[in-house]
């Protein structure tokens, strides 16, 4: 049963104890259906993802014209297969750049690849982590490691990657959190965005992630915060005999360069995703 790395990272925790993991015959019965599907739809999808790219890496490089839209396929499929409602609203940001968004559950992968295709920025140690890690490193996550010394490879291989037309997607918060608040954000990574050879073309892209709990469930339904094990999670969120839905509020992308620093960039980009948060539901 994977854990939450707890050595690494600030962790957020809730004042209450995370809700039971109960589930009848039904809902094992639910696990069953709505998993296996899952399950043969990831692995599958992982499978042509890693055979395309034999040939698509020698002929593109860095670019992905091909594999970029597995992913995409793969999580739209998901929460199908899951039965969750999704929704969006907002522009796709078209310039090149990066897409911030805060952070509540493991689902949040799916959502935010379900209608943009982007490529996750996470710490290094995810790279080393049993089966996460492998499926990270086939759909082209960028690893960092923080350590002052290695910030000018890691600006330069972000200016490949946005050059390339990537959008790399950032958590600010730095960790999840129940999906009833959003958390202040942290501005390290914004600094990289100030280099001299990303700033006057980089733009970066708020998204607020807002999940809405099946009715009768609490708020917090699909929280995954905390030292949380994700094995029971999954179970919880398989076997729900009713599931609630999670929207994606896109807002306008903000050029880098409009802006003195990364505090006011942060400040800016956590002032629209709080806002349109706190429109959705009052924050605890």
């Amino acid at each position: 049963m994977a854990e939450r790395d707890v050595t690494n990272r600030a962790l957020w925790y809730s004042e209450e104890a995370p809700d039971p993991v109960k589930l009848g015959l039904l809902g094992w019965i639910l696990v069953l259906v709505r998993g296996v599907p899952l399950f043969l739809l990831v692995l599958g999808g992982l499978i042509v993802l890693l055979a395309v790219r034999l040939f698509e890496r020698p002929l593109c490089g860095m670019r992905r014209p091909v594999t970029a839209f597995i992913p995409q396929f793969v999580s739209r499929n998901a929460f199908r297969m899951l039965g969750i409602g999704f929704q969006t609203s907002g522009e796709l940001m078209r310039q090149h750049g990066a897409v911030v968004a805060n952070h509540s559950s493991w689902l949040d992968i799916f959502a935010l690849n379900a209608r943009k295709r982007v490529y996750f920025v996470s710490k290094a140690e995810v790279a080393k982590w049993p089966g996460i890690g492998w499926l990270a490193r086939a759909t082209g996550t960028v690893f960092i490691e923080r350590d002052p010394r290695k910030a000018r490879a890691q600006t330069k291989l972000f200016e490949e990657r946005l050059k390339a037309g990537h959008k790399l997607l950032f958590f600010p918060e730095g960790t999840s959190t129940d999906g009833l608040r959003v958390l202040p954000f942290k501005t390290t990574l914004f600094a990289a965005f100030f280099a001299e050879e990303l700033r006057d073309f980089m733009y970066v892209q708020p998204v607020t992630v807002i999940y809405h709990a099946p009715a009768g469930q609490p708020d917090r339904f699909y929280g995954w915060w905390g030292d949380m094990d994700f094995g029971p999670h999954l179970l919880k969120t398989l076997g729900a005999l009713r599931q609630g839905r999670v929207e994606l509020i896109y807002h306008a992308p903000a050029k880098v360069s409009d802006f003195p620093n990364r505090k006011a960039l942060a400040a800016h980009c956590e002032d629209a995703i709080r806002h349109a948060h706190a429109l959705a539901r009052p924050e605890k």
